[in-house]
């Protein structure tokens, strides 16, 4: 399954529509992740949401498709809540009353493409202080619906839209069965969130590690070794690249076991040699882990991913799966005590990210191929740069973000070049990842 952009999202001709729910008056206190604070305490804003798009492959009664998502939002809990501002302006998590919804057509003007129109619905409704910050969006058309579900990333992450689609389907399917939709519960992520609270504080060696990387880039998380361009933000430039085709993925895994180490080892083998070649730099990244440590919440909906720092400055694949070890390591503790010494996380214009998703290692599934199933990014401004490796039965592909600079057009697309290079000359080749 692809991650695609909303911009080059290709959706069919027809009614767009979203079922919204209603809403009651929130009530109780909550507790709020590290993360969720984070992101939380930028305001409302377009393009904070992420989406799953799919097509269904007949059509279905409108009542079906309400029915079966408010399933979806009775079996989990963070799409009950919603955020308000406290006496201080600090963000709260409160849990709402859901009720039926009604279903609302969204004017697709002349000449407006459907992505546009989409767009222009989810950046509305799915922001972190809406109520709520989710939209159930269909599309219909003679051969089916199109159906778009998008939330502000508050209460989701890649994983959670595989149960949201995977629950949505079991529900309909449960429907046309003349069943009643109703779903299995799962934890809610509040009470993760109260879980990582109760937890003991990170070691004081978790402590000092997390302070050498960070003074180690001067004070703040990493950044792309290369210049940007203007610091402030700018409108993005996203290239979405097929690296490895199946034949290739499955060579370069072989290399991966050859060298006693993982697929993602390996890939972080050949970043190192880039990273040195095109920057003369060691690879510092920010890396996303997620959260998930027990089975529990493996079919639970929420933002279970927090930062970790990969670094790595050897590019042997044996050192590089060491580097992965400790970047786990690092990010399997709570942050917010971590994180105290700088007020929080330390960002900076240019920060580097590089996120890995296996969708074959998951224990949630979906016939993406079947269903046209697609991940959506929004459109946003931004300083830095987000690199995304996406690994599925059909091979490997990346997406990377980056601000749309000259600077960064030429730095990060020669970054991105030699890095595909690199991992294609592993799969046919067989030659030695570094190149002294």
């Amino acid at each position: 399954m692809r991650l695609t952009h909303v911009a080059s999202l290709r959706l069919p001709f027809g009614p767009l529509l979203s079922y919204d729910l209603a809403v009651s008056p929130a009530e109780g206190i909550l507790p709020v992740s590290f993360d969720q604070a984070r992101h939380v305490g930028g305001g409302d804003r377009p393009g904070s949401w992420m989406a799953l798009a799919f097509s269904l492959p007949a059509p279905v009664p409108r009542n079906h498709l309400a029915a079966a998502w408010r399933a979806v939002v009775t079996a989990h809990g963070t799409l009950r809540t919603v955020f308000v501002r406290d006496d201080d302006g600090a963000p709260t998590l409160r849990e709402a009353g859901i009720g039926p919804g009604t279903w609302v057509r969204h004017e697709v003007a002349p000449g407006q493409a459907m992505h546009d129109a989409l767009r222009a619905v989810l950046d509305a409704g799915c922001t972190p202080f809406a109520r709520p910050s989710h939209r159930f969006c269909v599309i219909e058309t003679a051969d089916g619906p199109t159906i778009v579900v998008g939330a502000d990333h508050a209460h989701v992450d890649m994983w959670s839209l595989l149960v949201i689609a995977r629950d949505l389907l079991t529900a309909l399917d449960r429907l046309a069965d003349g069943l009643d939709p109703g779903l299995t519960g799962a934890p809610a992520f509040a009470e993760h969130s109260r879980c990582l609270l109760d937890r003991p504080g990170a070691p004081a060696e978790v402590h000092r590690r997390w302070a050498e990387v960070i003074e180690a880039g001067g004070g703040v998380m990493p950044r792309f070794p290369l210049p940007l361009g203007d610091p402030a933000p700018q409108p993005e430039r996203v290239e979405v690249r097929d690296v490895l085709n199946v034949t290739g993925m499955t060579a370069f895994a072989t290399r991966a076991r050859e060298a006693g180490v993982s697929t993602l080892a390996m890939t972080v083998s050949v970043l190192t040699v880039t990273t040195r070649e095109v920057a003369g730099a060691d690879l510092r990244a920010v890396f996303p882990v997620h959260s998930r440590y027990e089975e529990r919440w493996h079919d639970a909906v929420g933002w279970f991913i927090t930062n970790s720092v990969l670094e790595s400055a050897d590019p042997d694949p044996g050192a590089c799966a060491g580097a992965v070890r400790e970047a786990i390591r690092l990010g399997s503790w709570p942050l917010a005590g971590i994180m105290a010494p700088w007020g929080g996380m330390p960002e900076a214009p240019g920060m580097l990210a590089v996120s890995w998703l296996d969708l074959r290692r998951l224990p949630v599934q979906v016939d993406s191929h079947a269903l046209n199933a697609q991940y959506v990014s929004a459109a946003i401004r931004t300083t830095g740069v987000m690199l995304w490796f996406i690994i599925d039965g059909t091979g490997v592909h990346l997406r990377c973000r980056y601000p749309d600079t000259h600077e960064a057009r030429r730095n990060v697309g020669t970054w991105l070049d030699d890095l595909v290079a690199r991992m294609r000359d592993q799969a046919v080749n067989a030659r030695p990842v570094s190149r002294s």
